[in-house]
């Protein structure tokens, strides 16, 4: 249920991201190189949705999608009539809720894996889930980043 609520939180993000972008491309055509990685950084996440359950690679899409957009909601800074304009006003408060809404979720998910664990390491269930071979699961596990600049 961890991991589904990650789920959940990714796929929110996901559609967010190409209403964000055609509300800032309407401002910012020369953005271009900046859209263009968010567009691709969204494409490769979604095939890396398509791929069943919590793997490095997935975790790895998802940290620069999330650098990404936050490059994306830094450019209304440079743009006084984007920051006036509602729709992004009203798109950057929705990334904004769904990124504190995908940190708890990751840190649920991270809760649910130590759990998880420390019940493999601890008898009677040490015995149950040699018996049916389960596997360790892994962390999702952040970058310490700097944070986010956006040069013109």
């Amino acid at each position: 249920s961890g991991w589904s609520e990650v789920l959940n939180q990714y796929q929110r993000r996901a559609d967010l991201v190409p209403r964000l972008v055609e509300t800032v491309r309407a401002y910012a055509a020369h953005e271009q190189q900046t859209l263009q990685a968010v567009t691709e950084l969204r494409a490769h996440t979604t095939a890396e949705a398509a791929r069943s359950g919590p793997s490095a690679a997935r975790f790895g899409a998802e940290r620069e999608l999330g650098a990404s957009l936050q490059k994306l909601v830094l450019l209304q800074e440079n743009y006084p009539g984007l920051r006036a304009d509602e729709n992004f006003r009203d798109l950057a408060a929705k990334l904004v809720e769904t990124e504190d809404q995908l940190q708890y979720a990751r840190r649920f998910y991270n809760g649910a894996v130590k759990q998880y664990l420390t019940r493999l390491q601890t008898f009677p269930d040490l015995i149950v889930a040699r018996v049916f071979a389960f596997r360790e699961a892994a962390y999702f596990e952040t970058d310490n980043r700097a944070p986010v600049q956006v040069a013109l």
